[in-house]
């Protein structure tokens, strides 16, 4: 197991976020085996075991796509077990996934957004400025949470108006800042030189806590959080991820090319970027109904 976990490490570049979830899992399924059929190693479990604890999950109320990554989990363990000659056939090949429900991502309205960002007065503080940005960055280039974090000085190009950031699998990417943004950032840039100074001491990362700390993504939830409670009160959408969501949106409703949208998020595959599609049907009702002559 930890040869299979050093290879999503190093060779497959998973998130620390993916690991954990795939360390639990498999731990949970050995645990499985050894209370339910007293078999010690997971490599032993053919596809009738599989099938019976993915039944037991779903007994359990689990939600199928919380099954469905732990069937992805076990996919790659058995697909890597195979590889490398543990086990001659792949038990997984005889699973099928349960169906889930598609959901579609949360936002916040453009107007409810806009608003917050263009009429709140930020506090004239370092805190202030920081926590205005950290709102602005999300938002206004659709990056990840950990990509927000994981931005440095150098990935900064005021000239270039843009920002590289580094996505799944060390996958960079540059993404471009509008002018709003441009103006937030050399602003905080200008306040952190002179809250700390802007010698070798001063610490490489673009967003930093009060004690000049790298910022860690609880600092991120809450500030995201504290702002958008002001204008939503679903706790589904006071969270960073939620920012992303409004940043793909708002872009389709405004008529953006869906392969851009794709290239900007950092999206692997079209599909991935296809769910915003599902969102934008009043825009389509409304061109539906403007444009058909019997609408």
């Amino acid at each position: 197991m930890e040869l299979f976990f050093d290879y999503l490490r190093f060779e497959r570049r998973y998130s620390p976020h993916t690991l954990l979830s795939y360390q639990t899992d498999l731990r949970q399924f050995m645990s499985y085996l050894k209370i339910t059929f007293e078999l010690e190693e997971p490599a032993q479990a053919d596809h009738t075991l599989i099938r019976s604890w993915i039944v037991e999950l779903m007994q359990q109320q689990h939600d199928p796509r919380t099954v469905n990554r732990k069937i992805a989990c076990l996919r790659s363990y058995f697909k890597f077990l195979l590889s490398t000659g543990v086990i001659q056939r792949n038990p997984m090949l005889r699973i099928k996934s349960p169906k889930a429900a598609k959901k579609l991502p949360d936002f916040v309205p453009e107007n409810s957004l806009n608003g917050l960002l263009n009429s709140f007065q930020f506090p004239d503080t370092f805190a202030g400025v920081r926590d205005q940005l950290i709102l602005e960055l999300l938002y206004g280039t659709g990056i990840r949470l950990s990509e927000l974090i994981g931005i440095q000085h150098d990935d900064i190009s005021l000239a270039g108006r843009s920002v590289r950031v580094t996505g799944k699998g060390n996958k960079q990417r540059v993404v471009p800042l509008n002018p709003n943004l441009l103006i937030v950032l050399e602003r905080y840039i200008a306040r952190k030189r002179l809250e700390f100074g802007s010698g070798d001491n001063v610490c490489r990362a673009l967003l930093v806590t009060d004690k000049l700390e790298p910022l860690y993504e609880k600092f991120v939830y809450r500030t995201v959080k504290h702002y958008l409670s002001q204008i939503t009160t679903a706790s589904s959408q006071q969270h960073p991820h939620v920012l992303r969501h409004s940043f793909a949106t708002h872009l389709l409703s405004k008529g953006a090319d869906l392969n851009a949208i794709k290239e900007l998020l950092g999206h692997a595959n079209l599909a991935a970027t296809q769910v915003y599609t599902h969102l934008s049907i009043d825009k389509l009702k409304a061109v539906f109904e403007k444009a058909h002559p019997k609408a």
